[in-house]
């Protein structure tokens, strides 16, 4: 009786992780250059919120740099559950640095009441993160199930979180700005914190590599 391969092509799947490589690579790029101008602009604007999203730019970094290991894992030694464990626990973790960080900032800014400046060059960098982010998530998303890792999910997880970051800037930045309302963006960013936590604690418990191309 014949069996019949039911995972990917060793063709299509070493273009897909030439691929992953890729989009890691875009991501890294963009996320240092979104970081040092965030923190430039949160500082000149003294924006704690803006300087908190330059700074999760380099939680992003991290979590890219940890794909990134992982694919070189795979292309000097073929896909191992190993790997892709340490891996997963380790894009976990970063999922928690970022819950913690963005809930103390938030919390710490609606006690003290402090409230951003406008800042022009913030709202415009935080409104081409909208854009860029969610296709990097989704070009991401399409490369996960041909990589079978649980890791590259995770990865564009986290991506699709600085998404919603970026969201939760923008409507701080501009409702400070015209509206007033200081308050906005750390309420925000409290929700943004336990969606990072919850979205922790799934990546942390997640066991099961059946998807994966691991044996």
């Amino acid at each position: 009786m014949t069996t019949i391969p039911l995972g990917p092509n060793p063709a299509a799947r070493a273009a897909a992780v030439r691929r992953g490589r890729l989009l890691n690579r875009l991501t890294i790029g963009w996320n240092a250059l979104e970081g040092v101008v965030a923190v430039a602009a949160g500082v000149a604007a003294g924006s704690v919120s803006l300087v908190g999203f330059g700074l999760d730019s380099g939680i992003e970094v991290s979590a890219a740099l940890i794909l990134a290991w992982r694919l070189a894992q795979e292309r000097g030694q073929g896909c191992t559950q190993a790997a892709d464990r340490r891996a997963t626990r380790a894009i976990a973790v970063s999922f928690f640095a970022l819950a913690a960080y963005v809930g103390v900032e938030s919390t710490r800014d609606l006690l003290g009441r402090v409230e951003p400046e406008a800042s022009v060059p913030g709202i415009v960098l935080a409104g081409l993160s909208l854009v860029v982010m969610p296709v990097l998530a989704r070009a991401k998303r399409e490369v996960a199930p041909v990589l079978g890792s649980r890791a590259a999910v995770s990865e564009a997880n986290q991506t699709s979180l600085c998404a919603w970051l970026s969201a939760v800037l923008l409507v701080g930045l501009a409702a400070n700005a015209v509206l007033g309302w200081w308050w906005a963006d750390p309420a925000a960013g409290l929700g943004i914190a336990t969606l990072a936590a919850v979205e922790g604690v799934r990546t942390w418990r997640a066991e099961s590599l059946a998807d994966t191309c691991c044996d």
